[in-house]
């Protein structure tokens, strides 16, 4: 038996005049007093808002898009996307609200990351332009073509576990060199 305490959470009203319906929290501690419960409900509406700064991050600025392939670059990228975040955030007073027509309007200082998003677009003709236009360039040359990469992409082990507690192993005919060449 697993011990805990339920709490249920009931609002008076819904700034959507909808019906409000209770939401049920479990908590492992058995003898929650009032602060408990107040702390309880209250991270339970800032999961809310961390979930959807996660889905900002990764839908809306491209956090999970790259395919990187070593723990550093992972890093780098995620440092870019919470500067990419934290310029949205800085941003807010100075863009126009740009909504979809199903959307409501919004003060200037309440708009979301996304409609902020929108309307940085439209930054460009209130902010100073301290650099001059990029001038067009040419892409490198690249690999010539029909010649093979000397140089792989180097490849990191995920630390899986196997559910026999084993750590993971490719299978053999996965290593290099050891694929069968086909005969004839």
């Amino acid at each position: 038996m697993i011990s805990g305490t339920v709490i249920r959470l009931q609002v008076d009203h819904l700034p959507t005049g909808g019906d409000p319906k209770p939401v049920w929290l479990w908590w492992s501690k058995t003898d929650a007093t009032e602060a408990d419960v107040d702390r309880c409900w209250q991270s339970f509406l800032r999961r809310f808002d961390i979930e959807h700064t996660f889905r900002l991050f990764k839908q809306t600025l491209g956090w999970t898009a790259p395919k990187i392939r070593d723990p550093e670059s992972a890093d780098r990228w995620t440092w870019i996307v919470i500067a990419a975040y934290a310029q949205l955030f800085l941003a807010r007073p100075l863009t126009d609200d740009l909504r979809r027509p199903w959307e409501r309007p919004a003060e200037p200082n309440r708009l979301t990351p996304a409609r902020v998003r929108r309307g940085f677009r439209n930054l460009r003709s209130k902010t100073a332009r301290p650099a001059g236009a990029p001038k067009p360039s040419t892409p490198g040359p690249g690999r010539p073509p029909g010649s093979r990469n000397h140089r792989p992409a180097p490849r990191h082990d995920v630390g899986r576990i196997v559910k026999t507690g084993e750590p993971y192993t490719r299978p053999s005919h996965h290593n290099k060199g050891t694929k069968p060449r086909r005969m004839g």
